[in-house]
């Protein structure tokens, strides 16, 4: 699932015009038909000000001022040395403010309101109905791959469990040339995100019916809980990978409103003791991994003894603990034991 909260990291490619105009498109919340006015950089600055003064941090508003706006943080900063240049927005402040009042209002995250979540190197597409990328998730892709054991035979054969946006998919999909993915989620609103989001960052990879034969498609969507769709590839797989549901349902009430009262529950609530989507996902693994094959979970904050207790338990091998990018012990891995 991810920390309590998604973070505002800067995108992976930072917007940089020469405050005349700002580049791109903001996609969610623009209306190509309306185009933002000239404004002076003394002008944006005091209407940031503005903003800050109805609550908020400063780290939200400008995320919104540079997704939302296309005005980058060092763009930004840079318009107090020269308050008289002028700029054109992506969008009108009029709008920007709707967003920001909205956001402030009702507790809606801003990435759902823009549209857009940078994560890694993706600039993804997130709507409600799907959680948002968390940055300390992005870990999974970097073990996966520092991890993953030579695979017998080719492709490699990889799962992302729960793939919600899609982001471990679509980045294991750029990462692993050459191999075969499968992502998996029990709602069809993930799938569809998951779906866009392929077209949106790796526009040249094909997507895979689930009878597809390999050679004709890099990645399967199976509409599925945890592994029942995957039977036909059990001990085939190389690597698997899980962000599952794992906030223990008496915390779900103390989460902050833009989570717990925006994000699927589905995608939080991981039972009474935070535990359940992992059992049945570690349960599985022993039949579906392949010889010598990887399994990588993501998990709460305090599970990390339990999580190694129970890929212990089912057989797994060589259970090592991670952390994430706060010295957290976040994630852990196992391997099914070599023929």
């Amino acid at each position: 699932m991810g920390s309590p909260q998604p973070s505002f990291a800067p995108p992976a490619a930072v917007s940089s015009a020469e405050v005349v105009q700002a580049p791109g498109a903001t996609e969610g919340t623009r209306d190509p038909g309306i185009q933002a006015p000239l404004l002076s950089a003394e002008g944006l600055l005091s209407w940031r000000r503005q903003m800050l003064a109805l609550g908020g941090s400063r780290a939200e508003l400008d995320w919104l001022l540079e997704l939302g706006g296309g005005v980058a943080w060092p763009q930004l900063q840079a318009l107090h040395l020269h308050p008289q240049r002028l700029l054109q927005l992506q969008q009108p402040l009029g709008a920007l403010e709707a967003l920001w009042r909205r956001h402030r209002l009702s507790s809606e995250p801003l990435q759902y309101l823009v549209g857009r979540s940078p994560w890694r190197d993706l600039d993804l597409a997130v709507a409600p109905g799907v959680l948002i990328p968390r940055q300390e998730t992005e870990l999974l892709v970097d073990l996966a791959l520092a991890l993953l054991p030579p695979p017998p035979s080719q492709p490699l054969h990889w799962v992302d469990l729960g793939t919600g946006s899609g982001c471990l998919a679509v980045a294991l999909t750029r990462a692993l040339p050459g191999s075969r993915g499968f992502a998996v989620d029990c709602s069809p609103l993930a799938l569809e995100q998951l779906a866009a989001n392929l077209v949106r960052c790796a526009p040249a990879e094909p997507l895979a019916s689930p009878a597809t034969r390999p050679g004709g498609g890099r990645l399967t969507l199976l509409l599925s809980d945890w592994w029942s769709a995957l039977q036909p590839w059990w001990g085939q797989l190389d690597l698997v990978v899980s962000n599952p549901p794992y906030v223990p349902t008496p915390l779900l009430e103390g989460l902050d409103p833009v989570v717990r009262d925006h994000e699927p529950m589905l995608a939080l609530d991981g039972g009474a003791d935070g535990l359940s989507a992992i059992r049945a996902i570690v349960a599985g693994a022993p039949q579906a991994l392949a010889p010598g094959g990887l399994l990588l979970l993501e998990h709460h904050h305090d599970q990390s003894a339990a999580v190694l207790d129970l890929l212990a338990a089912a057989g797994l091998q060589q259970g090592r603990a991670h952390r994430d990018l706060e010295g957290v012990w976040r994630f852990a891995s196992a391997l099914r034991a070599p023929r």
